[in-house]
């Protein structure tokens, strides 16, 4: 039903800025949360920052401060404004949407986009 199309990745110097987007086709019916997650070579996945459908926000202790997540007016976009980046943000990016109602949850993952930050 829904599908997620990461874009934006990139390779830039230290301190640098690098914007992502996430293209959602299809209804999220109910609750939805979309969120961007990294990958790191020999690293897990972690969570980077989130969005509810009702505009609550939240970030990683790591980009809090220097990522932002924001959607477009038709909530059909998200991105992920990343300021100041450092090496170590150097990753696969993923987005990802959780949504539907209790006890019907659907989790969706977007294919990911490179993003490597040089020192």
């Amino acid at each position: 039903q829904v599908r997620l199309v990461e874009s934006g990745g990139g390779l830039v110097q230290a301190g640098g800025s690098l914007r992502l987007a996430c293209a959602a086709s299809g209804t999220m019916f109910g609750i939805n949360v979309m969120g961007w997650y990294r990958q790191a070579p020999g690293k897990q996945r972690e969570l980077v920052a989130t969005s509810v459908s009702g505009g609550s926000t939240n970030y990683a202790d790591s980009v809090k401060g220097r990522f932002t997540i924001s959607r477009d007016n038709a909530k059909n976009t998200v991105y992920l404004q990343m300021n100041s980046l450092k090496p170590e943000d150097t990753a696969v990016y993923y987005c990802n949407a959780a949504y539907g109602f209790v006890g019907r949850l659907e989790n969706v993952w977007g294919q990911g986009t490179q993003v490597t930050v040089s020192s």
